[in-house]
């Protein structure tokens, strides 16, 4: 579906994009669902995905194909990048006052005509450092004593 392309802003639509423009978390299609389902108690899984799809192509949200997860789903349309924690699988926000001119940077030391790009950055939120430099409680091994089946 073009940009251009006229549709209806259903019930479901609207209130489908509120509330992905509510949050900053770049929900999954399930929790989209799990969300609208508070104010449409009768939608289906299915009405979900496709009005994000649709919303998408228009251009009303950015969807996220983010590697190696379920697409994503970002009320702000403006360019930004994102940061994917690869400990939770959380993705946050990055801002920065211009994005990077990496387009122009490219465009002719290819063959390829370059109509966008997608940065990604991976990293660990600050909930995984934590857990990550937490003391672990696993009880250690006795030294000093083996088994009598072992030569």
């Amino acid at each position: 579906m073009s940009q251009n392309r006229k549709f209806r802003m259903t019930r479901q639509r609207q209130v489908i994009l509120q509330e992905i423009n509510k949050v900053d978390t770049h929900p999954t299609a399930d929790q989209v669902y799990e969300i609208a389902r508070r104010r449409l108690p009768h939608i289906s899984l299915g009405t979900v995905y496709r009005n994000l799809e649709i919303l998408s192509e228009c251009g009303m949200i950015q969807k996220l194909e983010l590697g190696g997860s379920q697409k994503r789903f970002d009320g702000c349309r403006e360019k930004h990048y994102h940061i994917h924690c690869i400990g939770c699988g959380r993705v946050g926000d990055l801002t920065t006052a211009k994005t990077l001119d990496i387009e122009n940077t490219f465009r002719g030391k290819s063959d390829y005509e370059i109509v966008g790009h997608k940065l990604e950055l991976l990293g660990l939120c600050p909930q995984c450092r934590k857990r990550k430099k937490a003391p672990t409680n696993k009880p250690r091994r006795r030294a000093g004593r083996r088994s009598n089946n072992r030569p």
